[in-house]
């Protein structure tokens, strides 16, 4: 399979080439043979934080933004700071917006950290959009300069929802949704971030984007080809509907060539669905009649990155699922399978990010540079089990895979790819999903990860 290479080196969408596994060999390499990894940093290898609240809107800074009251505290645009040109290197349209800014504090990350992955949960109708920037400080005291880390829209009438190549400052770059030191084993880290976020409206309304939450992870996940094997928790399984991405091979091959690269929205959608969410009959009208389950064909259109030319950007797929009704999302790592397992004890499912060589994982059929599933249990002797849409069917989608194999896959920061070459991977990120209003149990899980 090959990519171009301003994508990622792990991607999060598993293509037909990488499904279909046949080219590829059972196994790669003995783990970690003749390749040195560095000894695990001390300390917290994960750092949290999302701005949320009314006091955090006003612990920031303002260019003709205001703070909606209500249940969930927005920032929208209230007298505008300006006008600005915005040129859509999709469309070759350049059209006048209005715009509101706001930036946030410094955060000083519990990390220092080689990624960081911002994220936000936002309502834009029709007429609005919004962008998401990031600007880190380093452990020697420079400053990077100001990344866009996402352009989103939940619609695509106005702008093509995009992510933006080519950003570095020669120490670290941004790789689609993910602002990466460039050579982690320097030693340079990053240690605190600001995030900016810019409101944009039609000239001339009162039209706003409404953003109730906004932050990002910092994390510096050791490199490790393997992870040993953890002591499995409680069983549990929830109820999670199953969604086959390649029952919609072929349909709308302009999102992505279609649903055999489809893991990610149809594992958002199933998750969205859990949570009682998901588009209404008028918003699927533009579906073909004909098709089976047009509502993940809604989530590859509403998720679709026009820079990446995937529906796997992390971010969008949080954000995608956060403009539903009520809804949360944010893009993580958590550090080990027991921090998953305590979700799914609370009641959370998560959707996970992996990628592995056919024949590491028993059961899956396929090998992957990147694939997403939604774990949702696990067994009484501790298997995970996942709904995995690159199932041929929804009734084929429930698996349950051997808890030490997943773990190691999920968790490894090193891998070795079908040519025996050492790849990336993807070390524990997952999007999780959740209710304004969770239960006391699901609140304290996420609050265990520094999620409110």
């Amino acid at each position: 399979m090959s990519t171009p290479a301003s994508r990622r080196t792990v991607l999060t969408a598993a293509l037909a080439a990488a499904v279909g596994g046949s080219a590829l060999p059972s196994a790669g390499p003995a783990a970690g043979a003749g390749v040195p990894v560095p000894a695990a940093r001390p300390g917290p290898l994960v750092d949290n934080r999302f701005w949320n609240s009314g006091a955090d809107w006003r612990s920031g800074a303002g260019e003709g933004t205001r703070t909606a009251a209500g249940g969930r505290p927005a920032l929208v645009v209230g007298a505008p700071a300006g006008r600005t040109r915005y040129p859509d290197p999709h469309t070759g349209r350049t059209t006048v917006w209005e715009y509101a800014r706001w930036t946030s504090p410094v955060h000083r990350t519990r990390v220092a950290a080689t990624e960081v992955i911002a994220s936000w949960n936002a309502r834009t109708p029709a007429g609005t959009w919004l962008q998401t920037e990031l600007s880190g400080t380093y452990d020697d005291g420079g400053t990077t300069p100001w990344f866009v880390m996402g352009r989103w829209a939940a619609g695509d009438a106005d702008i093509r929802r995009t992510s933006v190549d080519g950003q570095t400052d020669g120490r670290s770059s941004v790789r689609t949704d993910t602002l990466a030191v460039d050579d982690p084993a320097s030693g340079l880290r990053l240690v605190s971030y600001r995030l900016r976020l810019t409101l944009h409206r039609r000239p001339g309304t009162a039209l706003t984007p409404s953003v109730w939450r906004v932050g990002a992870m910092a994390s510096d996940i050791p490199d490790r080809f393997t992870v040993p094997a953890s002591t499995p928790r409680a069983a549990r399984e929830l109820a999670v509907p199953r969604y086959s991405q390649n029952t919609h091979i072929g349909r709308y091959p302009e999102y992505d060539n279609g649903g055999e690269a489809w893991c990610s929205p149809a594992s958002s959608q199933m998750v969205l669905e859990y949570w009682g969410r998901g588009p209404t009959p008028e918003e699927l009208a533009w579906v073909d009649p004909d098709f089976t389950d047009p509502q993940v064909c809604h989530a590859a259109r509403h998720t679709y990155d026009h820079q990446y030319e995937g529906c796997g950007n992390w971010p969008f797929n949080a954000a995608y699922a956060a403009s539903y009704r009520d809804m949360n999302a944010v893009v993580t790592r958590l550090e080990s399978l027991d921090r998953l397992e305590s979700l799914v004890e609370a009641g959370i499912p998560a959707v996970t990010s992996q990628s592995f060589l056919k024949g590491e994982l028993a059961g899956a059929g396929y090998g992957t540079s990147g694939h997403l599933m939604t774990v949702i249990g696990f067994t009484p002797g501790g298997d995970v089990i996942a709904n995995d849409p690159a199932a041929p069917t929804n009734e084929a989608v429930r698996r349950v895979y051997r808890r030490a194999e997943w773990e190691n896959i999920w968790l490894r920061t090193k891998r070795y790819d079908a040519s025996g070459r050492v790849a990336s991977g993807t070390g524990g990120v997952c999007y999780l999903f959740w209710p304004e209003r969770p239960t006391a149990a699901q609140r304290k899980a996420l609050a265990a990860l520094g999620i409110d």
